[in-house]
């Protein structure tokens, strides 16, 4: 079943996310991927949170075109780490695949939060 609290969706995202990295190879470039990952994936919880306490729409609009940006920079680690490490394709591809509905989800609040009152 699908969760549509979209800060409990987001956050079982990034803790999936930060979970699967313990599997990924310490290669040196895996390392890059991994730490550029972290610092994404964080970013896209820490924006969604700060999202849910901003007090007026602009700012609301703000953090999650902030979470969309991160969310697509998120995929894009996720798709490098699954191409480089065959062996964790399997593994990565519902990662990628809650990446890009979170993607569609957040554009539809962006665009309704953007709509006049």
């Amino acid at each position: 079943m699908k969760v549509f609290d979209i800060h409990k969706r987001i956050f079982d995202f990034v803790l999936n996310a930060l979970k699967q990295i313990k599997y990924v190879p310490q290669t040196e470039e895996n390392k890059i991927i991994i730490n550029q990952l972290i610092r994404s994936v964080t970013s896209v919880g820490a924006n969604d949170q700060e999202a849910d306490g901003v007090s007026s729409k602009r700012d609301f609009i703000h953090c999650y075109t902030i979470v969309r940006k991160e969310l697509k920079e998120t995929k894009y680690w996720l798709s490098l780490l699954s191409e480089l490490n065959s062996s964790l394709k399997l593994r990565l591809e519902p990662s990628i695949k809650e990446s890009d509905e979170l993607i569609k989800i957040v554009s539809s609040i962006i665009s309704k939060a953007a709509l006049p009152s």
